[in-house]
């Protein structure tokens, strides 16, 4: 197997990787002295290095070589998903104080504390459960396959290798290592990625030339409501249940904000991650499109969408910024992988170990979450050869529709919860349970198809993102049904964690914790948002 990359590649990429280990000793040498350093980075994390973080671990090695294919095979339609910049405002402006007020370290704890220990115990486990079999598994499969194809080594080789170089800068530096390598790591990976969408709009001939080649279909981002793929409706509306869930209420996104040292810099540093989330439209998207029209015009050979990205690397990029574009796409796996990590380390110690064992040290609870991390990282390796028999990209699709399923009954609980304060544990409850029940029958129908007739089938087969809309009104109606039902909750254990239980001074300080500038700068976004929106309409 040939490696992609020549001397001058190589040289490139040690220094990226010699500045990763420098970061990762600078952190190390700062040490960690309790739980609130090893996982929220002491609170005390610029808003900057939030943003990036945010953008870091959304971005996997598998986002930025699907995408493109995607972009490659379908055009622009997905672009809606990268449009949720949005919703990380959402998390900003609305979720983010109460998470602030409770001080809590993780999700399942903020349910506990809005609810009852019974929502912390399903989240923490649901979590962890979902961590491993989907994030873990899909990031080191596609980041193996990267790997050995830019290196030309063997993907177990590449594979193992990554995760355990991430592993122990994980394990040993927590939080504070992981948020601030992923600040070096975006830098990489945006850099790198606009120098290919620049070269390759030179390729094609400008902007213009992709609008005729590619054709309208392309730059299209509005199918019809009965595209079996990917409709409007399913995207706008689905995507959004989703995107709240994923960026509101994940602790895979939202501990990068609690690692703030206040509500103002947590915000800004959202504002600023939304801004950075726009960004894989045009870095990894139109690249893709880009592929799809030199494929067309004859001047490169498109055997595979999902080798759009890879080939426009191979075919257009001189020696040395290869191997910058090969730091960025190691840099997009290493940063999700790295975010997991810690997530999963987090839940496990705060959420399940120290909820069993209350008494438990600072000093042990360390030690439990480097272990957790280091679990992780032998479960990652263990999941590998799995994964190499099940097969990367039908997974990773078939993720993606999961995805859809498991979001609606959370994001439900967590904007009633707070929107409503008469929301009881009972009905939390009740909703979390009924949404994961319909889940797994909808994933058993979908494998039992071919079986099935009338309303059954149609069960089955109903678009996956339109399915996640009518789970989440589903959802929604349990909630309220079963709180109408029930007798209204005390509110004194809710003070300040829901809308209706804000005192005048909590109200105030929300207030007095943004300016002029944090509005101007989210309603900029909302526009540039509406503007794509409105731009790519065939």
């Amino acid at each position: 197997m040939n490696s992609l990359l020549e001397t001058g590649d190589w040289v490139v990429l040690s220094i990226y990787f010699f500045a990763l280990i420098g970061i990762s000793v600078w952190v190390v040498l700062q040490k960690n002295k309790n739980t609130e350093d090893y996982f929220l980075a002491g609170r005390n994390v610029g808003w900057f290095v939030i943003g990036a973080s945010i953008f870091a671990s959304n971005i996997g090695s598998e986002h930025v070589v699907g995408l493109a294919g995607t972009g490659a095979e379908s055009g622009m339609p997905m672009a809606h998903y990268e449009l949720h910049a949005w919703i990380v405002l959402l998390l900003g402006w609305l979720f983010l104080p109460f998470y602030f007020r409770s001080n809590v370290f993780t999700m399942p704890e903020f349910l506990e504390k809005r609810f009852d220990s019974r929502s912390r115990w399903f989240l923490s486990v649901f979590s962890l459960l979902g961590y491993v079999i989907t994030k873990v598994s899909v990031t080191i499969y596609a980041g193996g396959i990267v790997v050995s194809e830019l290196l030309g080594i063997p993907f177990w080789y590449g594979a193992i290798g990554i995760v355990i170089f991430t592993g122990i800068y994980t394990v040993i530096g927590g939080m504070k290592a992981v948020i601030y390598t992923e600040t070096l790591q975006t830098v990489i990976l945006i850099f790198g990625s606009l120098i290919i969408t620049y070269l390759g709009l030179d390729a094609v001939g400008g902007w213009e030339e992709l609008k005729a080649t590619a054709g309208s279909s392309h730059f299209n981002m509005w199918r019809p409501m009965s595209d079996p793929d990917l409709p409007w409706t399913g995207l706008l509306f689905g995507g959004t249940v989703v995107g709240i869930w994923y960026w509101c209420t994940d602790q895979y996104i939202v501990q990068r904000t609690l690692a703030a040292n206040n509500i103002k810099i947590g915000r800004r540093g959202a504002i600023f991650g939304a801004y950075l989330k726009i960004l894989p439209i045009f870095i990894f998207l139109i690249p893709g499109v880009i592929a799809f029209a030199l494929h067309q015009k004859g001047i490169i050979q498109l055997d595979r969408s999902d080798e759009a990205f890879p080939l426009l690397v191979k075919t257009l990029l001189p020696v040395g910024v290869k191997g910058l574009v090969a730091g960025g796409l190691m840099a997009a796996l290493m940063s999700s992988l790295a975010s997991v990590f810690n997530s999963c380390s987090t839940i496990f110690t705060i959420d399940i170990y120290k909820k069993l064992k209350p008494a438990t040290s600072e000093k042990r609870l360390l030690n439990v979450g480097k272990l957790a991390t280091a679990i992780m990282v032998i479960l990652g390796i263990i999941w590998i050869p799995i994964m190499e028999r099940i097969g990367g990209g039908v997974l990773y699709q078939y993720l993606q529709s999961v995805q859809s399923y498991i979001a609606p009954p959370i994001t439900a609980v967590f904007l009633l919860g707070i929107l409503w304060k008469r929301v009881t544990s009972d009905a939390a409850l009740a909703t979390l349970f009924s949404g994961v029940f319909v889940a797994v029958a909808r994933i058993s129908a979908e494998l039992m198809k071919e079986d099935l007739t009338g309303f059954m089938y149609t069960f089955a087969t109903i678009n996956f993102s339109h399915m996640c809309i009518f789970m989440f009104l589903f959802s929604v109606s349990v909630c309220i049904a079963v709180t109408l039902f029930q007798e209204r909750p005390s509110l004194a254990n809710v003070a300040g964690l829901t809308f209706g239980t804000l005192t005048l001074e909590q109200k105030e300080a929300v207030r007095n914790s943004y300016s002029k500038g944090d509005i101007i700068a989210s309603a900029i976004l909302v526009l540039i948002v509406i503007s794509v929106l409105s731009y790519f309409t065939g």
